[in-house]
């Protein structure tokens, strides 16, 4: 098993090797961008860097300076700073989520909310009845918001159930059954704060940004206080393109290792099937997506938050795509999002790989 791993990094590096390409064609500035009407109206920034070099940059509104409230590529961000403490010590995969809150005495109590791990909240998997995408469940977002103790939210809720149509963890694609849940991730963020015995955003400072150059930060907090790591960071276009490039780079920046290899590239690999959305699948909090581009499928791998702000990261062109957007909660905002970077960025990267190849 340790051989297949080392082959799967050595592949992995490989595919992320630096090697000298044409400059990509790519005009950010003609998008159609101005007016309601327009195909990628909402569009605020769009950052293209390749071999870690930035090779297209726009802005529409706000600059280079201007905080990106990108939702949801929070979760992306915590699964980074959960490798990190693994690689540290302080964590486990396995690490049991309700061992940090020894405290809290549970709503339901079951065994099987006890066992939840690390890896569980990291796959979107976990056994709580959890579900964003379903306005009944009980551990929707959105009636997380609604009370104070935001942890206590996730830790209290009852266990999922796995009617005929459901189909179960055990049969499912990597014996996991994938449902998306915000309160978990808020919750992980929460127990790597309490591992690292420091305050989740001043371990993500010290350990993550720092070392990055990222100094413009801003967290949304729960009403006790506690950093969510769930959504809501905002940090520049290009923060995010640094973020993304460490991923891409294996965890490494100047030489300098910031997350376990092993963690990246099980990062960046499926773990969990997401149902009902064909192609896409799931890694360590980062969704692994097939991209039409000409007449190529690419699977690229990204942070994604609601209103299609996304990094994209593409290991074939060794590239990394950050889109903000203003489209919260618009119905076809991640389909603009994607329509852009496969049409726009990522045929204009193929290209330049294409004709550097002849």
């Amino acid at each position: 098993m340790k051989r297949l791993a080392s082959l799967a990094m050595s592949a992995f590096a490989a595919m992320t090797a630096p090697a000298a390409q044409a400059q990509p064609d790519i005009d950010l500035s003609v998008l159609p961008v101005t007016g309601e009407a327009a195909e990628y109206s909402g569009i605020t920034s769009v950052l293209v860097m390749q071999d870690g070099e930035i090779v297209a940059e726009h802005y529409f509104e706000g600059g280079e300076g201007t905080l990106r409230n990108t939702r949801s590529a929070t979760k992306s961000v915590t699964g980074m700073l959960a490798g990190i403490a693994i690689g540290e010590g302080l964590l486990a995969r396995d690490s049991r989520i309700a061992s940090f809150f020894p405290d809290h005495r549970t709503a339901n109590p079951d065994p099987r909310k006890d066992a939840v791990t690390v890896l569980d909240l990291a796959t979107m998997s976990s056994i709580a009845e959890c579900d964003d995408s379903n306005q009944f469940s009980r551990g929707n977002e959105e009636r997380m918001y609604l009370i104070e103790d935001w942890t206590g939210f996730y830790l209290d809720l009852p266990v999922r159930g796995f009617p005929g149509w459901v189909t179960k963890p055990e049969d499912s694609p990597y014996g996991r059954a994938f449902s998306y849940c915000t309160a978990g991730v808020t919750t992980l963020g929460a127990a790597v704060g309490k591992a690292a015995g420091m305050p989740l955003e001043r371990y993500a400072q010290e350990r993550l940004f720092a070392p990055l150059g990222i100094d413009e930060v801003r967290w949304q907090f729960s009403p006790l206080g506690v950093a969510q790591g769930g959504g809501g960071l905002e940090l520049t276009t290009r923060a995010l393109g640094k973020l993304g490039q460490l991923l891409l780079d294996g965890g490494v920046h100047r030489n300098e290792r910031l997350i376990p290899a092993d963690w990246v590239q099980e990062t960046l690999s499926p773990q969990a099937d997401v149902p009902g959305r064909e192609g896409t699948e799931y890694g360590y909090l980062v969704w692994l997506q097939k991209v039409q581009a000409g007449d190529r499928k690419i699977v690229t791998r990204s942070f994604a938050g609601n209103g299609g702000n996304k990094v994209i990261i593409e290991p074939d062109t060794r590239s990394v795509t950050v889109i903000t957007t203003r489209n919260f909660g618009q119905r076809d905002a991640h389909g603009k999002t994607d329509r852009l970077y496969a049409e726009e960025v990522l045929t204009g990267l193929l290209q330049s790989s294409a004709s550097e190849a002849e």
